[in-house]
């Protein structure tokens, strides 16, 4: 079966005032002559996507397409084809009768259609570049066009200049705000899944690259341009905790809850109280009881830490979190004299060192005044 030229119920006649521009800009339409999309549909599949593109790239509008392919091992794949316009040719089965099919009627293109300016070849296909060049030596302008890996390149046979268009659909950036929204979703999940505060950059930007295909960093260079990765915690205080081990490249992060001690219900009379997530300072009554609460913190930080040593200031911060009172106010209320260092260095059961201006502690589990806390 041979196409032929004229009024087909299957040709498309391609808008060219409502083409959506993809990865190239819409080549200007001319005045006369058309375009002819030639498919190896056995080699390379199309989808209406593509043929977008395709229909930029070209000067002249496609108003012909033919699909060729033993249709009854391609499914409905002809139905679809047909709904889109394409005129089908059958051929039997083989391993090159598509080929050789596409070769004979691409090869008359320019007798059957004289009004042909244009042709796109699509195969992949190496056997298709003899047929490019008999086109192109009878004055067409042929573009060869084939799959790689998840691309469709274009070759334009005389220029060889090349264009590409992704197969891989690009998932929609969110606004800051949702972005925000997500990572906190990510951030609640993992510390549940963990029992861990918590949560490393790193297997924080998998967990959002698996679920929304696409990079932090791919966001936050558009959200936030000239900002880094670690900048969108940082700059947003009131929904992150971060936490940076110094000389690693290990960064944490946590969830910043504001605590909650008591809301009144006025339509009932009654007052209501939360379970408030500040602890009671009140239970700290000694230097005993103190000690007993800061070796407690220090190993719930240690899970964070391949060192055994932490830094003191981590201490502070999450006593005071924890707490809501700073660490130093609290030794003066308990007439404990001295800086939070030497306090520590009092105590039988932490060990201190000096790392440049700044100390750091560690258990010292082998020592005989040293508490243990059983979890």
């Amino acid at each position: 079966m041979r196409p032929k030229p004229g009024n087909n119920s299957h040709n498309l006649a391609v808008s060219t005032n409502n083409k959506t521009p993809t990865s190239v800009s819409p080549s200007p339409k001319l005045g006369t002559g058309i375009a002819i999309l030639l498919l190896d549909a056995e080699n390379l599949r199309l989808n209406t996507e593509t043929e977008k593109f395709l229909a930029q790239i070209c000067s002249y509008p496609i108003q012909i397409k033919i699909a060729v392919a033993n249709w009854r091992a391609m499914g409905k794949y002809d139905t679809e084809l047909h709904t889109r316009g394409y005129e089908l040719i059958h051929v039997p089965p083989g391993k090159d009768s598509a080929d050789f099919k596409m070769a004979t009627v691409g090869s008359s293109i320019f007798i059957h259609y004289p009004t042909a300016k244009e042709v796109l070849v699509c195969s992949s296909d190496g056997v298709m570049t003899h047929l490019c060049t008999t086109l192109q030596t009878h004055g067409l302008t042929v573009y060869l066009v084939r799959k790689q890996n998840d691309k469709i390149i274009v070759l334009n046979n005389k220029t060889r200049e090349t264009q590409a268009h992704s197969l891989v659909s690009v998932p929609e950036i969110p606004t800051l705000e949702e972005f925000i929204n997500q990572l906190k979703d990510l951030l609640k999940a993992e510390q549940k899944r963990t029992s861990n505060a918590w949560v490393n950059l790193s297997r924080l930007s998998y967990l959002f690259e698996s679920k929304y295909q696409l990079s932090l960093n791919q966001v936050v260079s558009l959200r936030l341009p000239g900002k880094l990765t670690t900048d969108i915690f940082t700059d947003y205080p009131k929904e992150f905790v971060t936490h940076h081990i110094p000389g690693t490249s290990n960064f944490y992060i946590t969830l910043f809850e504001k605590p909650i001690s008591f809301i009144k219900k006025t339509s009932s009379l009654k007052t209501i109280q939360l379970k408030p997530t500040v602890k009671p300072v009140s239970k700290i009554e000694s230097k005993s009881d103190l000690e007993e609460i800061l070796v407690k913190l220090l190993k719930d930080l240690k899970t964070n830490y391949k060192d055994p040593y932490v830094p003191i200031a981590h201490i502070a911060t999450e006593f005071k979190k924890q707490y809501s009172r700073p660490i130093t106010q609290l030794m003066r209320d308990l007439n404990l004299k001295g800086t939070f260092p030497k306090f520590l260095q009092s105590l039988g059961a932490f060990k201190l060192k000096k790392v440049g201006k700044a100390y750091q502690v560690a258990l010292r589990l082998d020592g005989l005044n040293a508490v243990v806390i059983e979890q």
